[in-house]
């Protein structure tokens, strides 16, 4: 059965009226094992002309705890996966505005990161204020109903009590939970399991409460623009993944002139 429909408390932000372009991405799955998707990644971030960059979850493929990186990473940018991603994000939080939301694969990550690489933790959702319009952000996760599974072992993970007793364990037994987690995630791959799409109602719904016009979101892996009718809609982020056969890396690039998406690597 579909999960009840619940709309929550709206966040808002209201972009500086110096911003002229802001970017957002999502579903990178960063991991040591794609050496390639995190190159696109740091080149991105370097070259960026984007004002801000809102990353709107799944950064990682799986955050066991913001303790996993060392209190000095900017002078061992080398030593570890975790310090190599804490640098990058510091040297983008370093010239731009950087924004971060949490994803079903990284609702781990907390503020001692976000204040180590200058970086602002978004609530899920959030509207955004920018070129006079409202946009409203969230990872998408949430909006799955008909993912019921997934939507119980949220509500789970999300808790305070149990993420306090995760991040108790010692560090190697998260990292082994996170090798067993990834074995499990890949292999539903490759059986071909399908995923939830975001429920329409529910999002249009959530939109209305918002009084925003268009969701922007990611989780689902599909990118797309929906129209939700009267004038409401939906895009879809795409994921990354800079080692597949038709190699993806898009973004979408906000301007006063309108949403736009860009791919960074050629099909």
């Amino acid at each position: 059965m579909k999960t009840a429909l619940t709309v929550p408390r709206m966040a808002e932000l209201a972009a500086p009226p110096a911003w002229r372009t802001v970017d957002f991405i999502s579903d990178l799955h960063l991991s040591a094992d794609e050496p390639a998707t995190f190159a696109a990644w740091q080149h991105y971030l370097q070259d960026t002309p984007a004002d801000a960059v809102f990353i709107l979850g799944d950064l990682f493929e799986v955050w066991i705890g913001d303790d996993a990186v060392s209190a000095d990473f900017r002078a061992r940018p080398e030593s570890g996966f975790e310090n190599r991603c804490a640098r990058v994000l510091a040297q983008a939080g370093s010239r731009l505005a950087l924004f971060f939301m949490h994803g079903n694969r990284d609702f781990l990550v907390g503020q001692t990161l976000m204040q180590l690489c200058n970086a602002t933790l978004l609530n899920d959702p959030t509207v955004l204020a920018f070129a006079g319009q409202r946009w409203l952000l969230t990872h998408g996760d949430a909006l799955c109903l008909d993912d019921t599974d997934y939507l119980q072992f949220r509500q789970q993970v999300r808790a305070t009590p149990w993420q306090q007793d995760f991040l108790a364990r010692p560090l190697a037994e998260r990292q082994a939970i996170a090798r067993d987690m990834r074995r499990q995630s890949e292999a539903r791959k490759q059986s071909g399991a399908d995923y939830a799409d975001v429920d329409r109602a529910a999002a249009r719904q959530w939109l209305e409460a918002a009084q925003a016009r268009t969701l922007i979101h990611g989780h689902t892996h599909k990118p797309a623009r929906h129209d939700l009718g009267q004038g409401y809609s939906r895009v879809v982020l795409s994921d990354w993944d800079a080692q597949a056969p038709k190699p993806r890396a898009d973004l979408l690039r906000l301007t006063a002139s309108g949403l736009q998406r860009i791919a960074l690597l050629p099909a």
